[in-house]
């Protein structure tokens, strides 16, 4: 069954209460960060052909409705659960559209919600997590956030001024004024020295999109080929990486049922917008989670923040595009990496710490850090799949086979 959360009763209560100076930093930078990757829909959308009008509206959609599900999702379960959309899913989808049509593969998409909720609504996810080894899904998630991590340091190389400047005022920070979000001051820092250098941004200009309602139709072989691996990479990967992500920051008890289970409805919704999916957003979840988010119990409102945020820059999105296109590269990677940084520390520290499954956890990280491809399914899976039978095989004796109280 679906876990009960706090419920909507006094949220607008509840919200002004908690509302801090971290949380509030936090949810800048991941809606900041998971802004800038709408670039990445746009660039997918690109290198098949569709349309530019149908893709703002696609980012416009994505932008809008996933704000609203996690505004919904963090304020009824008081916990850091911002919604956004698969990455693996984007290329999916695209590929999709270009190759059957919109109709079609909105119709998988409607499928692969409902086939999600249903998984969630009977409390097979719970289960599914009790019987998947933390350490192996928190080494998954050490390899999905492996590249943040890279990208952090890799401007030293070709920017290194304004990388040294924003990592230098994030660890004086840290070091002399812990109280001050040290993140802020980071991207503060790279802001100015963009002004100072001269960056030009009249060429950012004002344009507005909103989402529009389509009618999914029903493929067979779209469903098939399409909504199964949709289905599998919503309750495969989308779920584990967030539940992981929750108990390492240490929310002990994560809603995995409750998660699936609003990935599905969410990406029901979706398929009526022109949108793939909906589902919990693991590089933010990592973000709004972090020590850096303040106190354990005030969190949440980060998520909500970034889906406040989200939903008030979905229909100017396009305006958005340019000024990320005129910002250098290193802004973002800089910001997102040092946004992670702690959240990496404990993801290393619960896959090969004392936990058992060092084996299985270290294939996990592998082969997620690798982005291997394979019968046309991401790495993620395959990380968890592989790490559990290395683990199974290597490490038999740390399994508990307990199944009594499952």
């Amino acid at each position: 069954m679906i876990e009960k959360g706090v419920g909507f009763k006094n949220t607008l209560r509840d919200l002004k209460n908690d509302f801090d100076r971290h949380n509030l930093g936090a949810g800048i930078v991941a809606a900041i960060f998971g802004l800038s990757a709408g670039v990445v829909h746009i660039s997918a959308a690109n290198s098949v052909g569709l349309p530019s009008d149908f893709t703002m509206i696609w980012v416009t959609a994505l932008y809008f409705i996933n704000g609203l599900f996690g505004v919904l999702v963090a304020s009824y379960y008081r916990q850091p659960l911002p919604m956004a959309n698969s990455f693996p899913g984007v290329f999916l989808f695209v590929a999709f559209v270009a190759n059957a049509g919109l109709a079609p593969t909105l119709g998988g998409t409607l499928v692969a919600g409902f086939l999600a909720f249903l998984i969630g609504f009977s409390g097979a996810m719970g289960k599914i997590m009790r019987f998947t080894p933390t350490p192996i899904v928190m080494g998954m998630i050490s390899g999905i956030l492996l590249s943040f991590g890279l990208d952090l340091v890799t401007p030293l190389e070709d920017s290194f001024l304004p990388a040294a400047l924003m990592i230098g005022t994030y660890l004086l920070i840290q070091r002399f004024y812990p109280k001050f979000p040290a993140i802020v001051g980071a991207l503060i820092t790279g802001v100015i020295y963009m002004f100072i250098v001269g960056v030009d941004f009249t060429g950012v200009s004002l344009m507005t999109n909103y989402p529009r309602f389509s009618v999914p139709e029903f493929d067979i072989s779209v469903i098939l080929s399409y909504g199964i691996p949709l289905t599998i990479i919503l309750v495969g990967v989308e779920t584990p990486a967030g539940v992981g992500l929750l108990k390492a920051a240490g929310y002990k008890k994560s809603p995995a049922n409750g998660i699936t289970a609003a990935n599905g409805i969410g990406t029901m919704v979706s398929a009526f917008f022109n949108l793939h999916n909906t589902c919990i957003a693991a590089p933010m979840t990592a973000i709004t989670s972090s020590p850096e988010a303040g106190k354990l119990d005030k969190r949440w409102v980060s998520a909500v923040l970034v889906g406040l945020i989200w939903m008030a820059a979905a229909p100017f999105y396009g305006s958005l595009v340019t000024l990320f296109e005129i910002m250098p590269p290193f802004f973002i990677n800089i910001i997102a990496g040092l946004a992670l940084l702690k959240v990496l520390v404990s993801t290393f520290g619960n896959a090969f710490g004392t936990g058992g499954h060092t084996i299985g956890a270290l294939f996990a990280f592998l082969i997620a850090a690798s982005e291997i491809e394979l019968l046309n399914i991401g790495a993620p899976l395959w990380s968890l799949v592989i790490g559990i039978l290395v683990s199974l095989i290597l490490e038999t004796k740390d399994f508990d086979f307990n199944f009594a109280d499952a």
